[in-house]
């Protein structure tokens, strides 16, 4: 390519993280113009261009330099190109299905980077979206295959905390609604007010729908969410307390036992009468001199205790069964 006079060739681990980041769960603009100009201004050394000197040129051209230095790079390794870009077109569906794209997103995503060949730097055991990049290469990418890597997404979950993200799917399973198979994506918004400005900025870019878990005490940031509600979406409000306080009683305690079993056992009847469940871990770990509550670490506890029906509430199968309903907006 004429453009290109001088370029240092991308390392294999170089490609796989521009693979990844490619093919993440996020706006399409976003994704594609950061690979893009780190690839660009790390990679082309003739001529030389700066980080404002990308910005500046349009989505064709920048487009068309980034996946000449990856096509270079592949060759570079030794590896065939190859006149194939099904996967390319695969890709361009599947991102036209889920987001909505501009103009310039649409460009990017018509790019002619050879993923025939750059797949063959998957690995086994790499991350779910480059399992599903192998996928199309092997034509196995579907709704009925896509258990070990989750994509192609149908259905976003957002919820307020960690707690949600780790056991939503653990609960999920024991009902026969297995996320990865049905492409749920979790995402955990870090509060309440997060929440607000994640389905704001997803709203205003997907085209599938998104469900929205809030703790009871949420309702105003349900006020804000609900007037950009679009045809799909759903937002179930917790009836009482957060995520924890519609933990079964059971499996908390039995959870407790698990994790204080070579400590001392500990009185855990107050926890019936407890006005939150965790004000009343935090409270109970720290008079017994243990560690401090975690509420990452306690549902990872949580999860390895969740065995049966007896250990889902009914507003947990509540919340399932209205996530199983979402449908899909497009």
């Amino acid at each position: 390519m004429e453009k290109l006079k001088k370029i240092k060739p991308l390392t294999k681990e170089q490609i796989l993280i521009s693979l990844d980041r490619l093919t993440r769960f996020k706006e399409v603009e976003k994704r594609y113009m950061r690979v893009f100009e780190e690839i660009i201004t790390g990679n082309l050394l003739e001529p030389k261009l700066k980080k404002t000197d990308v910005e500046n040129l349009d989505a064709a051209l920048i487009t068309e330099l980034a996946a000449g230095i990856i096509n270079y790079s592949l060759c570079n390794m030794g590896l065939e190109l190859k006149e194939d870009y099904s996967i390319n077109q695969q890709i361009y569906d599947y991102e036209k299905t889920v987001f909505q794209t501009s103009e310039r997103e649409e460009i990017f995503l018509k790019n002619k980077i050879n993923y025939a060949a750059a797949v063959e730097l998957i690995e086994e055991g790499a991350v779910f979206n480059l399992r599903w990049l192998k996928s199309l290469a092997s034509g196995k990418c579907s709704a009925e295959n896509r258990a070990s890597n989750l994509y192609p997404v149908e259905k976003v979950l957002l919820v307020e905390g960690i707690t949600e993200e780790i056991l939503l799917p653990e609960f999920a399973k024991l009902l026969d609604y297995d996320f990865k198979k049905n492409g749920i994506f979790v995402i955990s918004a870090g509060g309440k007010n997060q929440v607000v400005k994640y389905f704001y900025r997803f709203a205003g870019c997907l085209k599938i729908p998104i469900f929205v878990l809030l703790d009871s005490d949420a309702q105003e940031n349900y006020s804000q969410i609900r007037p950009r509600l679009r045809e799909g979406d759903y937002v179930y409000v917790i009836s009482k307390g957060e995520f924890e306080d519609i933990l079964p009683k059971s499996l908390i305690k039995k959870t407790i036992n698990y994790e204080t079993e070579f400590i001392s056992m500990g009185d855990t009847a107050a926890l019936e009468g407890a006005a939150s469940t965790v004000e009343f871990l935090e409270e109970f770990f720290r008079n017994r001199g243990h560690h401090e509550f975690k509420k990452s670490e306690f549902a990872h506890y949580v999860k390895s205790n969740i065995f049966d029906m007896s250990d889902i509430s009914p507003e947990i199968k509540e919340i399932i069964k209205a996530l199983q309903t979402c449908k899909s907006c497009k």
